[in-house]
């Protein structure tokens, strides 16, 4: 079987939502290859006309919340319910390999074996945050195979969360129950891009601990400016290992959906999506080009012992080496 397939087959492959020609499909928009990279546009673009229509939930949460042991017991319960979820699950990538590292696949055997739902460990490739171009794309050609949920669990490292903001609908915070210090360390950004908060591991010996965290969450979200007029972001409790409170949440996710559609945000949230993440394209396109152009590398690496041996500054160096890039580009 060869690597690639034609145009015809990946885009009536994802459409008819073979699992088999989607994950080849979402392997070629994530390699690097400049071939490949012009057939995975033609691709997505072919497909764009039946995307759109899923709801796109980023899922964080500081580390031990058990982000994908939530992920796999909520996608069992949409599942079992008629619905089509498709997991999204960005790793850091190996320094050495490009590999992912945490095999989400691995993590959620059960929902990955599920016929109505496609988990698909995702490396990140060292880009920022954690969540690259493909990382997009991935969503519309998801949508395009009939996924009507697509869940994005970050890393949950450095900028993760604010780029996952830029690719979702609803963005769930999943925290843990022993507040104190938790309340103290975590980014106030992050509690700013929330549209709801869950308390996940609220069972057993733990589930008063869970309430009492509830409250100082919620009392810490009332005290910051909310991100739009009509939604007032709720704090709930849930436990993913006996499934208490996912009804709950779920609920909430819908009532957040449903307030973005009256509001009007849901659409032009949407469209501003868009913008960024073709300003993301236009930026690594430059970045492409820049280190591919003619006598770039050597004048690289006469910039960078300069800026080593302190004889330049970064800034100059930076000035000139696109300075030198543009005039060959006019030439």
């Amino acid at each position: 079987m060869s690597r690639r397939l034609s145009i015809d087959a990946y885009v009536e492959g994802v459409r008819s939502g073979d699992r088999s020609v989607l994950g080849r499909a979402i392997t070629l928009v994530e390699s690097q290859r400049a071939d490949d990279q012009a057939l995975a546009r033609e691709v997505v673009d072919r497909l764009l006309p039946e995307t759109g229509r899923a709801h796109r939930i980023g899922i964080t949460g500081v580390p031990g919340a058990g982000k994908s042991t939530f992920i796999e017991a909520l996608g069992g319960r949409l599942c079992g319910d008629g619905r089509r979820v498709a997991v999204l699950a960005v790793d850091p990538s190996s320094a050495r390999s490009g590999g992912s590292i945490l095999g989400d696949k691995t993590r959620m055997e059960r929902l990955a074996r599920d016929p109505r739902a496609f988990v698909r460990p995702s490396p990140s490739l060292g880009a920022l945050g954690g969540v690259a171009r493909h990382t997009r794309e991935t969503v519309l050609l998801c949508e395009a195979a009939g996924y009507d949920v697509v869940l994005i669990e970050t890393v949950g490292v450095g900028q993760s969360e604010v780029m996952v903001a830029h690719l979702v609908d609803t963005f769930l915070l999943l925290m843990i129950p022993n507040a104190g210090d938790e309340l103290q360390g975590i980014k106030r950004g992050i509690f700013e891009l929330a549209d709801l908060l869950a308390v996940n591991k609220a069972d057993g010996e733990a589930e008063t601990a869970a309430a009492r965290a509830r409250r100082d969450y919620a009392h810490a979200l009332h005290l910051m400016q909310p991100r739009m007029a009509d939604w007032t972001v709720p704090a709930l409790t849930c436990s993913a290992r006996t499934g208490a409170g996912l009804d709950q949440v779920w609920e909430e996710v819908l009532r957040h959906r449903a307030t973005l559609e009256e509001s009007g945000e849901w659409q032009r949230a949407r469209r501003e999506q868009q913008v960024f993440w073709m300003w993301r394209a236009v930026e690594e396109g430059l970045m492409t080009a820049f280190r591919g152009g003619a006598g770039v590398a050597e004048a690289l690496a006469a910039a960078e012992a300069d800026v080593r041996a302190l004889t330049r500054s970064p800034d100059r160096a930076a000035a000139e080496l696109v300075s030198s890039f543009v005039e060959r580009g006019q030439s």
